[in-house]
């Protein structure tokens, strides 16, 4: 089992990222910010971080970085989403750490493309 785990503040955003990724081989654990992230990834088994940018708490490029300074968690890959979609954007959430960038409303498509190369299997059509 893979688990991946969605931040983002908006819960009509983790739902639906969550529907397109979901698969009997993975599980979902979801975070309203990035704090609420980073408690719930330890001593947990992420394979896999969606993250927005713009949230409350911890910004999604903080959470990023301390991803990558966590020694348990630094080599977990990490997709950003965001309405940010200026080239800074994209190429600041490079700087923090992140794997890929996306921005919302993502293709769903290319978001079950990403996430499938990233941590393998297939989501649920």
């Amino acid at each position: 089992m893979k688990t991946v785990m969605i931040v983002d503040d908006a819960s009509t955003v983790r739902m639906f990222h969550k529907m397109l990724v979901t698969s009997p081989d993975r599980i979902i654990e979801e975070a309203e910010n990035g704090v609420e992230a980073l408690e719930k990834a330890i001593g947990t088994n992420v394979d896999l971080f969606l993250v927005d940018v713009n949230m409350p708490k911890m910004d999604g490029y903080r959470l990023c970085k301390e991803i990558r300074l966590n020694k348990a968690l630094r080599a977990v890959p990490i997709i950003m989403i965001s309405t940010e979609s200026a080239n800074q954007d994209a190429e600041r959430a490079y700087q923090c750490g992140a794997n890929y960038y996306m921005t919302k409303p993502v293709d769903a498509d290319t978001l079950k493309s990403v996430v499938s190369a990233v941590i393998g299997g297939e989501a649920n059509e």
